[in-house]
């Protein structure tokens, strides 16, 4: 009877201000970042970076707020969010943006829906079924 009241529980990490941290880090539920990041960052839900946060590296999130820093590519699947005192040196891809006044991004900005190429691959394959 426990197996039914089990859910999955998204752990809440926080890199505080005053904090550095040099190397890869890969987070399976939310971060927050208040200090500073030299390296990779792959989180599987959401990232907010605080006003004192910065990163330099790439960064692949869900759902991302920015209000600090970031030098280097960042690619969002799902809604980015750029407060007025946002600052990113790189490339953006992401399907939904939102851009506060006074955000700063320089590099190229690439939207796109989710990629349909799978379900257009398994299309032919079904059809051979007949």
């Amino acid at each position: 009877m426990a197996k039914a009241f089990e859910t999955e529980q998204k752990q809440i990490n926080i890199i505080g201000a005053g904090t550095s941290i040099t190397g890869d880090v890969n987070c399976s539920g939310d971060i927050r970042i208040d200090g500073n990041l030299v390296g990779n960052l792959n989180v599987q839900g959401r990232l907010v970076i605080g006003n004192s946060g910065s990163i330099k590296g790439e960064v692949t999130c869900k759902n991302s707020e920015i209000e600090g820093k970031i030098e280097g590519k960042i690619t969002v699947a799902e809604l980015l969010s750029l407060k007025s005192t946002s600052q990113i040196l790189g490339d953006i891809v992401t399907t939904k943006m939102a851009v506060e006044p006074g955000a700063v991004f320089t590099g190229t900005c690439k939207m796109d829906v989710k990629p349909a190429a799978t379900s257009f691959a398994a299309k032919p394959i079904d059809d051979k079924k007949k």
